[in-house]
């Protein structure tokens, strides 16, 4: 908060005690240039709160109906930005997918509300008329909730910033992908009307600020903005739209251009404990994304001895009790830091039940394991030393076997100021080490950026089949390509797609997956969401590791998963409809596919 200077005055004397206070006028000065703003947000969720009201006075099968869900939509968006980032769980659920949440705290199992089950419930159907109300009913509740919130957080500068760089986050990941509404397909118009809104609201704040400080920036601003939104169109069509021309010519000089504007505007210099790097031009770079967010506090930041430290140990097969494992066993690099198996081995030589998954940009995962059990990578490393067919080693006892290796006491004095009694800091060196295993270079990269221009029509297509026709991006969301659910990235998706027990498609893999921990129905054979890069190097796929190619992956999908095959699974999360993908469709999704390929080395500068 602002501190508020006291000015005092004597005998017509105004006493100014120094240059800080004047400073701290200046900075009040510029937090008043959002009020306009603050009301701008306030008064359209008030909008889109009135919409609902009057949605629920027609009959859902009114062509009103229609009309009023996206005139209510079209006033969160421009409200969702402020709103969402105040209350992210409450603005998430209003507009999260229409799927029942299982609470982690009371392990209730909450019944689809929001805007995306009302977009259901208007376009395929109801329930029934109680439900649609019920329906109606609490996704009022939660804009009611945003709509109170607004007016009492100022806007501040930081506020601003960071609500637009998450916004701007939206539109990739969420809207242009048809994430936030699946069923009338409205996320490309819903588009234009978040740019129309960015361009609003800077009108009405910072804009006077930036035409003094670089005039030729906001003309550019508003250039880009105009040819985006030309670009879209009046009726654009979602599965024909070119997400990949949009990006890289449209949305990435945006992106750019805003960097540029929060620089000029000299309000706010960015903090480092958000997922973003703010000073990334595009979410495409290689440092677009903040490390220090996604690793647990006690090991941010941490020191080139600590992750040289770290890498030596991921090589020492001395960690595991009886000296036959290492990390690198099940995470070798020149197999995509997985293992090229369909299920890992453990320390006698026998087959786990499960599948390997790569290591390459894992710190951005906020669960770890195929269930999700593990929050981050230093609980996931604590289970593989207490796991008696993995390391078998206590986390709490050190494993004094790798001093046989006497660099190790110089390694640990340089990383730690000696040796622990405990193997707390190998785990915490070895996850340092992991989290610099990342990948955000590859032809693709390097082509949305504009660096290159070497992406063959085919592989073009494929992107925009990922991203639109063939779903791929609802789950894998752009630009990690995993589950980590942006702008916030505070919760990693899992999904029950109906994995067969091999590649012979006509029984259900019989693992059950989160289910064995949460003991619920609804998350029977639910896993979580993994990486799609580097797919290409790191076969086999799925949890099981039942197919061996990339063609049979996406057969699997373009079927309609378990449920397309036939399987009886009432919760599945994947669309049942079969994608309906030709074959030069599925080629070009695995075209694209193999540009997403970017293997570190492991190599410590």
């Amino acid at each position: 908060m602002i501190k508020k200077v006291i000015y005092i005055v004597l005998g017509g004397l105004i006493m100014f005690c120094c240059k800080p206070k004047t400073k701290e006028k200046s900075a009040e000065k510029k937090v008043d240039i959002f009020t306009e703003a603050q009301a701008y947000y306030g008064s359209n969720m008030a909008l889109a709160v009135k919409y609902l009201d009057s949605l629920a006075m027609v009959d859902v099968h009114d062509p009103k109906a229609k009309t009023y869900f996206k005139l209510a939509r079209k006033a969160f968006k421009k409200a969702e930005p402020y709103a969402s980032y105040l209350k992210p769980e409450v603005g998430h659920r209003a507009n999260g997918p229409a799927l029942p949440i299982l609470t982690e705290d009371t392990q209730k199992i909450l019944a689809p509300i929001g805007f995306q089950k009302i977009e259901e419930s208007i376009y395929d159907g109801i329930e029934s008329e109680e439900a649609y109300a019920r329906e109606l009913e609490l996704t009022k509740g939660l804009l009611v909730v945003l709509r109170e919130y607004i007016p009492q957080r100022p806007i501040t500068p930081q506020r601003f910033f960071i609500a637009t760089h998450q916004q701007l986050m939206r539109i990739l990941s969420l809207g242009i992908s048809g994430f936030d509404t699946p069923v009338s397909e409205l996320g490309l118009v819903e588009t234009k009307t978040s740019l129309f809104s960015l361009l609003e609201v800077y009108d009405m704040s910072i804009k006077k600020l930036i035409t003094v400080a670089n005039p030729q920036l906001d003309k550019e601003f508003r250039q880009h903005i105009k040819l985006a939104v030309d670009f879209i169109g009046e009726q654009p069509n979602f599965e024909t739209f070119n997400r990949f021309v949009f990006i890289k010519d449209y949305l990435n000089p945006i992106t750019r251009n805003w960097v540029a504007i929060r620089k000029a505007s000299d309000l706010w210099k960015p903090v480092d404990n958000y997922p973003f790097n703010f000073d990334a031009p595009t979410f495409f770079e290689s440092n677009s994304f903040n490390t220090n967010y996604f690793v647990p506090a006690n090991n941010r930041n941490p020191s080139e001895k600590q992750i040289t430290l770290g890498k030596k140990l991921f090589f020492d097969k001395n960690l595991s009790k009886n000296g036959t494992m290492a990390c690198v066993t099940c995470h070798n690099p020149n197999k995509g830091w997985a293992d090229g198996l369909s299920l890992n081995i453990d320390n006698e030589g026998n087959h786990l039940e499960r599948n390997t998954p790569t290591l390459i940009n894992a710190t951005f995962q906020k669960s770890q394991f195929w269930d999700g059990r593990s929050p981050d990578l230093i609980s996931q490393i604590s289970s593989v030393f207490n796991n008696d067919k993995e390391f078998n080693s206590s986390v709490h006892q050190f494993s004094s076997d790798i001093l046989i290796d006497s660099t190790y006491n110089q390694l640990f004095n340089e990383a730690y100021g000696g040796v622990s009694a405990k193997n707390t800091e190998i785990i915490k060196a070895i996850s340092s080490y992991i989290a610099t295993l990342n990948g955000f270079d590859s032809k693709f990269d390097k082509n949305i950026r504009g660096e290159v221009d070497s992406y063959t029509e085919q592989e073009e297509l494929g992107f925009n089949l990922f991203m639109g026709k063939a779903l791929c991006a609802t789950c894998h969301f752009m630009p990690l390509t995993n589950g980590t659910v942006p702008p916030f990235f505070a919760e990693h998706e899992k999904e029950v797609i109906g994995v067969p027990a091999n590649n012979k498609n006509l029984k259900l893999d019989d693992d059950e997956g989160f289910f064995q921990i949460s003991k619920k129905d609804l998350q029977k054979g639910m896993f979580k969401t993994p990486t799609v890069r580097n797919v290409a190097v790191t076969a086999p796929y799925m949890h099981n590791g039942i197919y061996k190619t990339l063609e049979e992956v996406v057969n699997f999908y373009n079927l309609g998963g378990g449920a397309g095959l036939g399987f009886d699974l009432p919760h599945q999360t994947l669309p049942f409809d079969k994608l309906e993908l030709s074959l030069n469709e599925e080629n070009a999704l695995i075209a694209f596919m193999k540009t997403l390929t970017d293997v570190p080395t492991g190599l410590i500068d």
